[in-house]
């Protein structure tokens, strides 16, 4: 009976260590400060974003979030960093629709974000805006897909691949127009180009084009997302006319896969309940986010869609960065 008993020990022993590990890093996590890595510049929505959350979370946990700026490859130098990391969940990862682009466009990616990164939380998204220079006579989609089917037109993008791209790319081929794609070294660049009229219009999100919207240096016809955004409520949605047409930019947070299932789960509630957090809205609303806070599974799913999303444009558009 003791023999049997001792056995039935030995037995549950790994299970018991497993909860007692587990119970252990949710209740200390996080005991010293947190690394977030972004793949963009100081200043940038990314920066700005990541920056408020560290100040939530400060005020949940006192402990750090430290942003480390690591711009490069659209992200991938980011990914790289992260990756070599101790998945015991003080590094985290802005992961971006930029970077989920940069994997489908450029060659020889030496990670997955499917398998490589664990979802935590979605952030936000923010739709892109179609805009067009003032001597350009349509003022609507409607009448720019007229236009774009009688003329030549061309459009101007942060670069080929970009999310900006890939937004007029699936506008031409779900519309059967035939638009030029004109690719610049920026977003700015390209606004610039579409207020100097060297190309009529062009996409980026939406704080890159308040100001020139706002100065009248050009028109907004459209946003990309299925819905019309708080900063532009007088901007129709691109859907509104071309039913399904959507393209977003978005920011959420991952983790190296390996990470405590725990630690994971207690950041995502955390994280969720900052974003939810009227203050933080009111702290990020020049920059035109629809706030989420998802679950870690709600961000599982949405980067499905995505991925799906933006490999199917790149298939379609042929696009290859070099």
């Amino acid at each position: 009976m003791r023999f049997a008993k001792f056995m039935l020990f030995i037995a549950a022993a790994p299970a018991v260590i497993a909860w007692t590990h587990l119970h252990a890093a949710q209740t200390t996590f996080p005991d010293k400060p947190i690394r977030l890595v972004i793949g963009s510049a100081p200043g940038s929505g990314p920066d700005i974003i990541s920056r408020a959350l560290a100040d939530r979370l400060y005020g949940a946990w006192n402990q750090r979030v430290v942003v480390d700026s690591r711009p490069g490859v659209a992200g991938i130098l980011s990914a790289d960093l992260v990756l070599r990391a101790v998945p015991d969940g003080y590094t985290w990862m802005m992961l971006t629709s930029q970077l989920l682009v940069a994997t489908s466009v450029y060659p020889n990616v030496k990670f997955s974000l499917a398998k490589d990164f664990a979802s935590v939380s979605l952030l936000g998204t923010v739709p892109f805006v179609l805009v067009v220079n003032n001597e350009l006579p349509a003022k609507s989609i409607r009448e720019l897909i007229e236009l774009a089917k009688k003329t030549s037109l061309s459009y101007g993008s942060a670069g080929t691949g970009a999310s900006e791209h890939l937004s007029g790319d699936l506008f031409t081929r779900m519309t059967g127009t035939n638009m030029l794609h004109v690719p610049y070294k920026g977003v700015a660049e390209a606004l610039s180009a579409t207020m100097g009229k060297e190309v009529q219009l062009t996409y980026g999100v939406v704080p890159a084009v308040m100001g020139a919207v706002g100065s009248g240096r050009v028109r907004a016809l459209g946003v990309t997302g299925l819905k019309r955004n708080a900063l532009l409520p007088d901007v129709p949605s691109i859907s509104e006319a071309v039913p399904g047409y959507q393209t977003l930019g978005w920011y959420s947070i991952v983790a190296p896969v390996g990470t405590p299932e725990a630690v994971l789960a207690k950041a995502s509630a955390e994280i969720a309940k900052s974003v939810k957090d009227p203050q933080f809205g009111e702290q990020l609303k020049g920059l035109g986010l629809d706030l989420v806070g998802s679950t870690r599974a709600e961000l599982d799913a949405f980067r499905r869609d995505q991925t799906k999303q933006i490999s199917d444009i790149v298939k379609a558009a042929g696009v290859t960065a070099k």
